[in-house]
């Protein structure tokens, strides 16, 4: 039913405007009455689907660090039940609107707002955001006007193209760029060839086996909103046919695919979608094989291989549009059937295709690898001074 409802806004311009204004509205008047309490911190992941990304690394930084001992870090999720070592609230209910009211601190890689305009003056929003953009988002999709994040006190960015997309996308002014690179990426900057080892014998991978990681993007729903389903054009049997013995397929689907079809998991070929981090999977992995998902800009970072396969290249663009055009700029031919792109892998120069990714990230990620402690202290820098001072 949730789905419906985001599919229905997203989709009818005159209903999305007359409920974010209604609520908005609602909101803002019963906020007028909540007070806002100094040491609570509201964190949300992927919409409440996920316990990970940004911020996750911002909140263990401050778990971990004793300065900070005295916040109270409260979770949004749809399944709290899950969770039941963290401070949880239900997203999307009551209690999760006033505590957003009640938080001075809100950190998201996608939003808090939930679409509506409430945040108060003295609240302190940090938005990690979740990808570089290749695909068009927010207000550059076309039909959507309504994304206004003007009011975020600190966005991430990872480079200039991030700062273009976001100015243009969300309405996110210069001085809030917090020009750090996504904190969920500091660990790849770090990663190591023990870490990868380790990595592999926790995932059960044999030994002498290579290991390609499957992250497609997701597609739109085609019911109304029922379902999001994904069907690659993959018949993984005859890959394992030909690729069985040198390596295995890690398959890692978009956190909004509901359903995937025509992928028959195995011992070759397996599911992990539900893997809670997928840094896990990137260090482990010797390639990446993706469509237009942000993944790519994260794992240019470990500049390994790259391959791109868009079977539906020529549509997809056309209904979703990109920000630049990916056979120009990727590190990595566009391969629309699978025969082409099992001729890549089978001919693969990982050096030189290593050295192309290297030149990619070089473009997109100028910015990263301490991006969790600058935003911990851009957001309680200044007050944690004041507080000693006071000592």
């Amino acid at each position: 039913m949730k789905q419906k409802l985001v599919y229905l806004l997203k989709h009818n311009p005159l209903i999305q405007r007359v409920y974010q204004y209604t609520m908005s509205v609602v909101f803002r008047t019963i906020g007028l009455f909540v007070p806002v309490d100094p040491d609570l911190v509201l964190f949300v992941s992927f919409m409440g689907t996920k316990y990970n990304d940004s911020p996750r690394a911002i909140s263990e930084y401050l778990e971990r660090d004793d300065r900070y001992a005295h916040l109270h870090r409260v979770w949004a999720l749809e399944k709290p039940q899950d969770f039941p070592a963290l401070e949880t609230v239900k997203i999307d209910t009551p209690r999760y609107f006033l505590t957003a009211l009640r938080a001075k601190y809100w950190v998201t890689n996608t939003n808090i707002e939930r679409g509506l305009h409430f945040k108060k003056k003295n609240q302190i929003y940090l938005n990690t955001w979740h990808g570089v953009a290749l695909k068009t988002i927010g207000n550059d999709c076309p039909g959507r006007s309504d994304y206004d994040f003007s009011n975020i006190n600190y966005m991430c960015v990872s480079g200039a193209h991030d700062e273009r997309v976001f100015a243009s996308a969300f309405r996110v002014k210069p001085e809030s760029c917090l020009r750090c690179g996504m904190p969920r990426n500091d660990r790849l900057y770090r990663a190591t060839a023990e870490e990868k080892r380790q990595l592999r014998l926790a995932l059960g991978i044999p030994d002498g086996k290579k290991v390609i990681l499957y992250a497609p993007t997701w597609r739109d729903s085609t019911d109304g909103g029922r379902s999001y389903a994904l069907k690659p054009p993959i018949h993984f049997d005859a890959w394992k046919q030909e690729l069985g013995a040198d390596f295995v397929v890690l398959f890692r689907a978009h956190h909004m695919t509901t359903k995937v079809l025509n992928v028959q998991f195995n011992d070759f070929v397996r599911d992990c979608s539900d893997y809670p981090d997928i840094n896990d999977l990137m260090i482990a992995a010797d390639l990446l094989i993706t469509d237009y998902s942000a993944v790519a800009f994260d794992y240019s970072i470990l500049q390994r291989p790259i391959l791109i396969f868009a079977y539906d290249y020529a549509d997809y663009i056309a209904e979703r549009g990109t920000y630049f055009d990916m056979a120009e700029v990727y590190p990595s031919e566009i391969y629309q059937d699978e025969e082409g792109l099992l001729n890549a892998l089978r001919s693969l120069d990982l050096e030189r295709a290593s050295a192309w990714t290297a030149a990619f990230s070089k473009q997109f990620m100028e910015h990263g690898g301490s991006a969790t402690q600058a935003c911990v202290e851009a957001l309680f820098g200044e007050r944690e001074e004041k507080r000693r001072r006071s000592e």
